[in-house]
């Protein structure tokens, strides 16, 4: 036993010696980069957020008068076709608000919110969906975002280019000290961005105007879909 546990410690510091000799170790020549890839699609499906606000004098009207407007809504939404996974309550509220001098105990009114988050497959039915809601009872519209429904071809898409983007960058580099790039050493991804879109605050009343002037209200434009790398190539 005694004969044994010098070669043990001895094994030991020799495998603590050569890990660090080999942490210490140079790394080979390298170019390192980032790319960056986008693509830009025309959405095709939406989301926004609509719901109705209510100011009545007691906290029981207020409830009352909201949940009836929004049982109305989710009731209009379902007749339309927008299935239920697509329809989302995204906010409750119901508050006493209080004006004139500090400190009065008695509220003036009571305020009671409801929001809606809707999600639209086809944004060629937005006009008429919004003119069915406000005829509905909603009295608001809190912001809309645009998506695609083949997220992940366009983000693989853009992968892709981001790559060949690093490389391009890598040899213009390589090629400007003589060398050449050879083999990835090293790769790693920034991320995807999901696009969302512009977000639009309006009123129901004014879209509702908008709609009786005519003309389609909706300009779906374009969203870009990024993707960024970084990569290390080993120098020839």
């Amino acid at each position: 036993m005694k004969t044994a546990l010098p070669f043990a410690l001895a094994f030991v510091l020799s495998l603590v010696a050569f890990s660090s000799h080999a942490q210490q170790s140079p790394l080979p020549p390298l170019v390192s980069t980032s790319g960056l890839g986008e693509v830009k699609v025309r959405p095709d499906q939406l989301t926004f957020m609509t719901g109705v606000e209510i100011r009545e004098k007691t906290l029981e009207d207020a409830r009352r008068v909201a949940d009836q407007r929004t049982a109305a809504l989710l009731a209009y939404l379902k007749k339309s076709g927008v299935e239920d996974k697509h329809v989302q309550t995204a906010h409750l509220s119901l508050q006493p608000v209080y004006t004139g001098e500090f400190g009065q105990t008695t509220p003036q009114f009571y305020l009671a919110t409801r929001s809606i988050s809707v999600t639209v497959t086809k944004p060629e039915k937005f006009d008429e969906l919004m003119t069915g809601l406000y005829k509905a009872g909603a009295n608001r519209v809190d912001g809309i975002s645009y998506q695609t429904s083949q997220l992940k071809k366009y983000q693989e898409e853009a992968r892709k280019k981001a790559v060949q983007d690093a490389r391009q960058k890598a040899q213009t580099l390589a090629s400007e000290l003589g060398a050449k790039v050879g083999r990835p050493y090293q790769i790693s991804e920034g991320g995807n961005s999901n696009p969302g879109g512009p977000v639009m605050y309006k009123t129901m009343m004014r879209e509702s105007m908008a709609m009786d002037a005519g003309g389609p209200t909706l300009a779906l434009g374009e969203i870009i879909i990024s993707s960024s790398v970084q990569v290390s190539f080993l120098l020839e």
